[in-house]
């Protein structure tokens, strides 16, 4: 009887592993088979290890990106379009990750778990996808980048779709250029990096938008003080930051305004690790933006054991600081609500998207209102005519080579709710003079193409 009870038991054991087994290898299927289907080694997708079998891309207006033709993948008809958007779209080699042939390639393939690539044997293409870049838009920004390294992105802070994400150095799926792996001048560096989505840079003086968020929250009285700027700012150790000129005395908008080290600082040292280290996580540091199922690079902050000189450093955007450009794009669309609210960014024209929650509404109207007083009342509206335009910019100071420059900002036009951040890479001067002119000539291209374009149609009926 023993004997018999033991052997049921065994009996018992083997058939829940069994069904342990069969529920995991089912759950790993469900998991990663969409993963599994889009390798290189089927047949039905790929070719000597490019993609042949997907759905036509497209830009906002309809614009064909890539289709397939004739069992052959196909790039937009004109050269620059094609330049301007091979980041976004991708290669069909898988050499640029967040590109559309590799982030999506699973919807592209009309992969299901149902049915798996049916769809695609069936009708020898997969689904399309509309995007929400405008490829007239990234062209102009390629353009303006000209031959600094970086990249720009626009971003539309009401509904979180990504207008333009252009990124330099880029080149022509069609002639792409050989010496790539071997090149050793630099002309090619991150070439397969979208940098919008990819790249983090010491943020420079574009931070201080943060320190001064900071301020808002947590001193008091920081609309009444008044900061003394003789060059420099010195702690009780004789620790030095120095600042950009001599402002003299300067109340806490002007500090912003003319971008004063001396005042960022101070503030930044008043403040302490604790409040600066929660205010740059409120306000997104050290959290990843998603854009749909795209990873964007972790924008870093860290003085929970900085020194006062350190964090004085990191007030106005230096020490250990680094910063995402698609991540600040959203920072300024929070702010551009006056809500602390923004929408997370997606690639796909019409998708819905959750709510990113980085500040209180408090903050977020002050800093329009300052964002909006630095240009009006210190860049000069005449960069951005007709926009509205909110932004600051930065001049980012890295070691042993010529600095970053940035601008980041958003106009405050109810017809054209757009973000944009610009960052040229080691492209020396300062933002003001390199930076904030590019952007000028995105943001009035997109005056034109939303606004003007718009209203003549409007006028014809």
């Amino acid at each position: 009887m023993n004997r018999i009870f033991r052997r049921s038991y065994i009996m018992y054991v083997f058939a829940l592993a069994f069904l342990f087994g069969l529920i995991l290898l089912f759950f790993t299927m469900g998991v990663n088979s969409d993963d599994w289907v889009v390798k290189e080694y089927n047949k039905h997708l790929y070719s000597k290890g490019e993609l042949i079998a997907a759905g036509t891309i497209t830009d906002r207006y309809g614009v064909i990106l890539a289709q397939t033709v004739d069992g052959e993948r196909k790039f937009a008809e004109d050269k620059k379009v094609r330049e301007a958007t091979l980041h976004v779209v991708g290669d069909t080699g898988g050499f640029i990750a967040t590109g559309v042939h590799s982030a999506m390639k699973s919807n592209l393939t009309g992969y299901s778990l149902l049915n798996g690539v049916y769809k695609l044997k069936r009708d020898g293409a997969g689904n399309d996808v509309q995007l929400s870049i405008d490829s007239r838009l990234c062209v102009t920004a390629m353009e303006a980048l000209g031959n600094y390294q970086g990249t720009i992105g626009v971003y539309n802070y009401k509904t979180g779709e990504i207008y333009c994400a252009v990124s330099l150095p880029t080149y022509d799926v069609y002639n792409k250029p050989e010496d790539i792996a071997t090149d050793k001048t630099d002309k090619y560096d991150g070439i397969y990096l979208n940098r919008f989505f990819s790249g983090v840079y010491t943020p420079g003086s574009t931070f201080k938008i943060v320190t001064a968020c900071s301020a808002i929250e947590n001193i008091i009285d920081i609309n009444q003080r008044y900061f003394t700027c003789n060059g420099a700012w010195y702690n009780k150790a004789g620790s030095v930051v120095k600042c950009n000129g001599v402002h003299g005395t300067v109340n806490f908008d002007q500090a912003l305004q003319q971008s004063c080290n001396s005042a960022f600082a101070a503030i930044a040292a008043e403040l302490g690790n604790e409040n600066m280290q929660k205010t740059a996580e409120e306000c997104g540091f050290n959290s990843r933006v998603m854009v749909d199922n795209i990873k964007c690079a972790t924008s870093r902050y860290n003085v929970k054991d900085a020194a006062q000189i350190d964090r004085a450093w990191s007030g106005i955007g230096q020490y250990t600081t680094l910063a995402n450009p698609c991540h600040m794009a959203t920072l300024m669309g929070a702010i551009a609500n006056r809500s602390g609210f923004t929408p997370a960014p997606t690639l796909i024209k019409g998708k819905t998207t959750s709510k990113i929650d980085y500040m209180g509404s408090v903050p977020a109207k002050r800093l329009d209102d300052m964002l909006r007083a630095n240009v009006e009342g210190y860049y000069g509206d005449n960069h951005f005519p007709n926009l509205q335009m909110c932004g600051k910019t930065g001049t980012a100071q890295v070691a042993d080579d010529k600095p970053h420059t940035w601008f980041v900002g958003y106009s405050q036009r109810a017809d054209m709710p757009l973000a944009i951040v610009v960052v040229c890479e080691n492209s020396g001067d300062y933002g003001i003079n390199i930076a904030l002119p590019i952007a000028g000539t995105v943001m009035q291209k997109a005056y034109e193409l939303y606004v003007l374009a718009y209203a003549d149609l409007g006028s014809e009926g």
